[in-house]
């Protein structure tokens, strides 16, 4: 035991090496307290950062390790039993808080880790979103180039002008080495090449419609590859050990009218061209999305601007042919200016130059049938006097008609004793059908105004020429002349497509029947019975004649007056039933035409050139009252 040297002796205390504990103790003290104070200043001038708590933790672990370097100053000299206390304090402290460190540590780890991983994870999305921005620039360098090609192609409507740009444009942004246009021939069956960038065009170079090549770019709306040894890639000659690419793509012809080029189509309902579009030769570069969409777009562009050239060309031609169509109608307006001054001139000189001496022939035949004549010589003179009645109402009739086409008649609308017009009509009936001994009545409502406002000679002519019709086609029997005021509640009844009655409280619809049994009209002549000019079949009317005017006239007149005609036949031998219906206003002082009726004296029935004044038919009826009675309460 005395020999053995496993203890190491005491070693007394060295003073220089206590010195340097010190001083290391001091400074690592003064470290462990300036930290706390870092972190207390990075949390304060951070906006956020996560596990506050930690710090705080952490910074109370550091600030009890500089507090027990810091006592342990005192336990390098004799030292009192509190500083020991104080120490062992301090350093149970230290030993507890760096425990509930650690083990805090265990559990922040992870989310650290989350974080990392968080980290990767947005740093993908950075990168993610940094090719889409790139595609987004890449598309706005498109859009921005489709807009500048469609401006370039929209600036003119010259369909050579607009493909020769288009060429040159996507030459310049694509740098392509060439580009050209197929376009389909007159027939169909084949394409043309009919523009180029760079090359000239060889005469003749034509591709067949039903190539495998043609029918892919014709059925597909994108833009395609296609070798570059195709029939259609043939539009400059071949150099270069590497074959560049080829592109592809259709362009439709909306509307190819008279688009010529050599023996392109006159109109094609639906047709396409071909673009071919090719790369540089000897380089790698390879078509990319958003050029294959570019020349897409285009080529749309193309089309519409296409289509707006086509119908600028046709409205063009619309309207050469429509100045051509107005000088034409201008011309024709002239002649017939010239014509109805040219006819007014006649009219004016007919009616001057032809009624007077007609109506001195008529005023002497009336006045030399009075004198004593031989019955040749009566027979004779009554022919001159119908031949010049005749003559006259022809003259009559082709100026009213004159004047109803060109629109210079005009209605003279004024208060007029409306009963009193049919016993004017009745004063110039009577002596003709009292010569063919044809009964003539007359029935007027009860309620027919006394006073009525319109066209009072109009509305006699029309009956005149009705009622002088009936008494001309009849050779035996009798005529009736009915009229009537329409009821409200049946102005349904006289609708028709081109004519509405619509009731008012200041005007009426006067409703007016000339009946006969006559020699009627056929069914398949009823609907030409009011055009001008026109005659009745060979035989129904024989032994009548006439210019085929007067109902004409008659239409016109009613339908100036707001009103409506027409006529009803059971056939040839049943006679006919002529109906107008007209718009007249209601009189507001009809008091004023009483005093001026004059009683109609009709003749008796026994005399034989008397007209019977009511139908025996009605004579019979108890219902109506006599004509004689009503007529004399009327006019």
């Amino acid at each position: 035991m005395d020999g053995c040297d496993c203890i190491e002796p005491l070693w007394p205390t060295d003073e220089l090496l206590i010195k340097y504990q010190y001083i290391s103790d001091f400074f690592i003290a003064l470290a462990y307290f300036s930290i706390p104070l870092e972190l207390i200043y990075f949390v304060k001038k951070s906006s956020f950062f996560p596990y506050r708590w930690v710090l705080i933790q952490f910074g109370a672990f550091i600030v009890l390790c500089g507090a027990t370097h810091l006592i342990n100053l005192w336990t390098f000299t004799t030292h009192t039993k509190t500083v020991a206390m104080v120490m062992t304090i301090s350093k149970v402290s230290t030993a507890a808080v760096s425990c509930a460190t650690a083990l805090m540590l265990v559990h922040i780890i992870p989310d650290l880790l989350s974080v990392k991983t968080r980290e990767s994870f947005l740093k993908n999305k950075a990168e993610q979103l940094d090719r889409e921005m790139g595609l987004i620039r890449t598309q706005e360098e498109t859009g921005r180039h489709v807009r500048m090609l469609t401006h370039e192609i929209r600036s003119t409507l010259d369909r050579h002008t607009i493909l020769n740009t288009t060429l040159v444009e996507l030459g310049r942004i694509l740098r392509l080495e060439e580009c050209g246009l197929w376009m389909p021939s007159r027939s169909g069956s084949s394409l043309q090449l009919s523009h180029t960038l760079r090359h000239q065009i060889t005469v003749g170079s034509t591709v067949s419609i039903n190539l495998p090549v043609v029918n892919q770019v014709f059925s597909s709306n994108r833009a395609i590859i296609i070798p570059h040894t195709s029939p259609l890639a043939r539009i400059r000659p071949l150099s270069g050990r590497f074959p560049p690419e080829v592109a592809a793509v259709r362009v439709p012809l909306l509307h190819l009218s008279n688009f010529q080029i050599n023996d392109w189509p006159e109109l094609s309902a639906k047709s396409y061209a071909i673009m071919v579009l090719i790369l540089p030769s000897n380089s790698a570069r390879k078509w990319h999305e958003h050029e294959l969409e570019l020349v897409e777009v285009v080529a749309d562009q193309v089309a519409v601007a296409l289509s707006h050239a086509a119908i600028l060309e046709e409205s063009m031609r619309a309207r050469d042919l429509l100045m051509e169509q107005n000088v034409a109608l201008d011309l024709a307006r002239r002649d017939a200016e010239m014509a109805i001054r040219a006819r007014n001139d006649f009219l004016a000189v007919m009616n001057h130059e032809m009624r007077t001496p007609m109506n001195a022939i008529i005023a002497l035949s009336s006045l030399l049938l009075e004198t004593e004549l031989t019955p040749e010589q009566r027979l004779m003179v009554e022919t001159v006097l119908k031949s010049s009645n005749l003559l006259a109402t022809l003259i009559n009739d082709v100026l009213d008609l004159s004047k109803l086409e060109d629109g210079s008649l005009e209605l003279q609308i004024k208060a007029f004793n409306l009963h009193a017009v049919f016993k004017e009509v009745m004063s110039f009936i009577k002596p003709i059908a009292a010569i063919k001994r044809l009964s003539v009545s007359v029935m007027l409502a009860p309620d027919l105004p006394l006073c009525a406002i319109g066209d009072e000679k109009r509305l006699m002519q029309t009956i005149l020429n009705i009622s002088g019709n009936a008494v001309k086609f009849t050779k035996e029997g009798h005529i009736t002349l009915l009229s009537s005021v329409v009821k409200a509640d049946s102005l349904r009844e006289f609708r028709t497509p081109d004519f509405h009655l619509a009731a008012s409280d200041d005007h009426f619809y006067l409703k007016v029947q000339i009946k006969d049994t006559g020699c009627g009209i056929s069914p398949q002549d009823l609907p030409h019975v009011f055009t001008k000019f026109a005659q009745t079949q060979p035989g129904a009317n024989q032994g009548y004649s006439g210019s085929g005017l007067g109902l004409a006239i008659c239409k016109r007149f009613v339908t100036l007056m707001g009103g409506n005609i027409w006529l009803d036949s059971e056939g040839t031998g049943r006679g006919c039933t002529v109906t107008f219906v007209i718009k007249l206003g209601i009189c507001d002082n009809a008091n004023a035409y009483q005093q001026k009726l004059i009683p109609l004296a009709w003749p008796s029935s026994g005399d034989a050139d008397s007209v019977d004044p009511i139908p025996r038919a009605l004579n019979e009826e108890k219902g109506p009252a006599p004509l004689k009675s009503r007529y004399q309460r009327s006019v």
